[in-house]
C-alpha cells in the first residue's frame, strides 16, 4: 500500500446557515486502501464527498485529493477526471438503454477500459437493450458501478453503494469492489451506515459523528485499541468516577459494571480492582460495538 495520501482534509468545515454539517473534519486516506467512511444518517458524509469532488465549497479548512485543492475550479476538474463517483441516487438517463448509456459515457474517457466493460457486462448480467428506467435498483447500481470502474479512475468514491439492495446483490457488489482493487491500482473511499459491510471489505475506517471523525485507523488497530472491561459485584454495581485516561463509556446494570475503554487498559484495571469486584474480564470488541459506543457518546 502506498504511503501517499489520496485524500486529506484538515479542520474541514461546511455550514448551511446556522447548521454546521461538517465541523473540523480530519481525514487521511492512503493510496490503495478500501476506506470506509462510517456514520449515521446526517453525520455529514455526503456533504464531505461533495466537497472532495468540488461539488460544494467548504466554509473553512482544507480538502485535498491527489494533492490538489478540491475548492479550486481547475483542480476540481482534474480531481473529477481522475475519480469515479457513484451517488446514492444512481443518477442515470432513464430514456437510454444500458448499451447507449455505456457508449455515451465511454466517449468522454479516452482511457476507457473496453476489457473491463465486457467483464462487468458478463459478471453483472446487464441487458444491453433494456431501458435504464426499466432496471431494478440492483441493476441500476451495477450499471453505475460499471461506468465508474471502466474509466481508468485512480479513485472510486461511493455514496451508500448498497443502499436499498437485497442481500444477494449487496454481496455481489461488495465482492466486485474487493476484486477490482486486487487487480487494479485504485483507492476506494465509500460512505455507509451499514456496519457489517464496512467491516467486510474495508481495511481502514473513519467513524464520523455530527461532522467530526471521532475514530479513525485500520480495522486491525481499532480492534486492538478498544476493549470492554466487565466487572461483576456481589451486590449492586457502584458508580465510580474513573480518573484514568481512555474511559469512553461506563454502564451499570444490576451487579455488572461495564467500562468501554479506548486506551490505558492497565490503569483502568487498577482502579477497577480497587472496587473489589467478584470478577474482572477484559473483552475484545467488534466494529459494531465501537461504532455504537462512539456515535452515541454524550457531547
Amino acid at each position: 500500500m502506498s504511503d501517499t495520501w489520496i485524500i486529506e482534509t484538515t479542520d474541514l468545515r461546511k455550514s448551511y446557515g446556522a447548521f454546521e454539517a461538517v465541523r473540523g473534519l480530519h481525514l487521511r486516506v492512503p493510496g490503495g486502501s478500501i476506506y470506509g467512511f462510517l456514520g449515521p444518517n446526517g453525520a455529514g458524509k455526503t456533504t464531505t464527498l461533495k466537497i472532495l469532488l468540488g461539488m460544494a465549497r467548504p466554509t473553512s479548512g482544507r480538502a485535498q485529493v491527489f494533492g490538489l485543492a478540491a475548492d479550486m475550479p481547475e483542480s476540481s476538474v482534474e480531481i473529477r477526471t481522475r475519480t469515479g463517483f457513484v451517488s446514492e441516487d444512481r443518477d442515470l438517463y432513464d430514456f437510454m438503454t444500458v448499451g447507449e448509456t455505456i457508449r455515451f459515457t465511454a466517449a468522454f474517457y479516452p482511457r476507457w477500459r473496453a476489457d473491463l466493460e465486457q467483464r462487468y457486462l458478463r459478471s453483472f448480467d446487464l441487458p444491453l437493450d433494456r431501458k435504464v428506467k426499466a432496471l431494478s435498483r440492483g441493476m441500476r447500481t451495477k450499471l453505475a458501478l460499471l461506468l465508474a470502474l471502466c474509466r481508468s479512475a485512480e479513485l472510486l468514491v461511493l455514496d451508500e453503494p448498497t443502499s436499498g439492495l437485497d442481500p444477494a446483490v449487496t454481496e455481489e457488489v461488495l465482492q466486485a469492489l474487493v476484486a477490482h482493487v486486487a487487480r487494479e491500482e485504485m483507492t476506494i473511499f465509500f460512505s455507509s451506515h451499514q456496519i457489517a459491510e464496512v467491516d467486510q471489505i474495508a481495511d481502514r475506517v473513519a467513524i464520523v459523528r455530527r461532522g467530526q471523525a471521532v475514530v479513525a485507523g485500520t480495522l486491525d488497530d481499532l480492534r486492538e485499541q478498544f476493549r470492554r472491561i466487565q466487572l461483576v459485584f456481589d451486590g449492586e454495581a457502584p458508580a465510580p468516577a474513573f480518573r484514568s485516561p481512555g474511559v469512553a463509556r461506563v454502564r451499570r446494570q444490576g451487579r455488572v459494571l461495564s467500562v468501554f475503554a479506548s486506551t490505558g487498559t492497565e490503569q483502568i484495571l487498577e482502579e477497577a480492582r480497587a472496587l473489589r469486584p467478584v470478577s474482572v474480564d477484559v473483552l475484545p470488541v467488534t466494529l459494531k460495538e465501537i461504532f455504537l459506543e462512539t456515535v452515541t457518546a454524550e457531547d
